[in-house]
């Protein structure tokens, strides 16, 4: 089955992504929010950004940033081969030279070496184990510098806010299922 997940805005507009199998990616109309709500003040987009894509999937959270700020660099990680491979096909259509690094590894394991250089984080665990979003958020409070903005999505049904009050709230909108919970490193 060809994939409907594509590249919403910016200089790789229109293209189509591809999807590792079991994939449970963010629904267009859900980025475009999104991505409305970032451009709306809560990040400037004009910046030198640096980008995380915490758990990757196919990529197209980060692949976005790329196409719409042509200053940004973004990190992929993911534990899983295949979601891996599908972000560095995805890349390979695009061109985007150094600009982008993916890696297969854990992304709680990555908080020490990307969380204290990153501008943007998008955290978006598999929904059938919140608690690894709780895990990641908390460590990134010890880690990211004051400023940094993360996006956690999450299941609807079992949405939680961190415990920690190392960060701000901006945002918290719900979008079907998923629900994007913004905020920022005190």
């Amino acid at each position: 089955m060809e994939s409907k997940l594509q590249i919403i805005s910016g200089n790789f507009r229109g293209r189509k992504l591809h999807l590792p199998q079991n994939a449970r990616p963010t629904q267009n109309i859900a980025r475009i929010a999104l991505f409305n709500m970032l451009q709306s003040g809560i990040i400037n987009m004009t910046d030198k950004i640096s980008v995380w894509d915490a758990f990757a999937g196919s990529g197209a959270f980060g692949i976005e940033c790329l196409s719409r700020y042509p200053n940004s660099t973004v990190i992929f990680t993911d534990t899983d081969a295949a979601s891996i491979k599908t972000v560095r096909d995805n890349l390979a259509l695009l061109n985007v030279g150094t600009q982008a690094t993916a890696l297969q590894m854990d992304a709680i394991a990555a908080i020490d070496r990307f969380g204290a250089d990153a501008d943007l984080i998008f955290v978006d665990p598999p929904y059938a184990d919140d608690a690894i979003g709780r895990a990641f958020i908390a460590r990134m409070a010890h880690v990211a510098r004051p400023g940094t903005v993360v996006i956690w999505e999450q299941d609807t049904p079992n949405a939680s806010k961190p415990d920690d009050i190392a960060w701000e709230t901006l945002r918290d909108k719900k979008y079907g299922r998923a629900r994007f919970l913004i905020m920022r490193r005190k």
